[in-house]
């Protein structure tokens, strides 16, 4: 069982940046491969990136290459996203979600993930 709190949304301008956070517990979190999705209105949840456990690999989905950064902190249980230069279409509500099954594969289906936060609503007005 794993518990996550994502947080540190909120309202931009357009260029602007923001920084998510999502604190976990309930297993070891160095094991888990973690994950940021996000939905806008209308549309499917998306995968916008992940990190391994270990920290050593990361994905990003190509829309927020150069822009966005995922890291985080095992001795916290903390994951993170930085988002810079910021865009109207990055709004969404984003999801930190946390799989399981592997400490190094990190899956762009939202199908792998195994458990979510509840979701914090980014705005970025042009």
């Amino acid at each position: 069982q794993v518990q996550l709190v994502d947080s540190g949304g909120g309202l931009v301008q357009a260029g602007g940046s923001l920084r998510l956070s999502c604190a976990a517990s309930g297993r070891t979190f160095s094991s888990i491969v973690m994950g940021w999705f996000r939905q806008a209105p209308g549309k499917e949840r998306e995968f916008v990136t992940g990190i391994s456990g270990s920290g050593g690999r990361t994905a990003y989905v190509d829309s927020v290459k150069g822009r966005f950064t995922i890291s985080r902190d095992n001795a916290k249980n903390a994951v993170y996203l930085q988002m810079n230069s910021l865009k109207p279409e990055d709004t969404a509500v984003y999801y930190c979600a946390a799989d399981i099954t592997s400490p190094w594969f990190i899956s762009q289906s939202s199908r792998a993930y195994n458990y979510w936060g509840r979701g914090t609503q980014v705005t970025v007005s042009s």
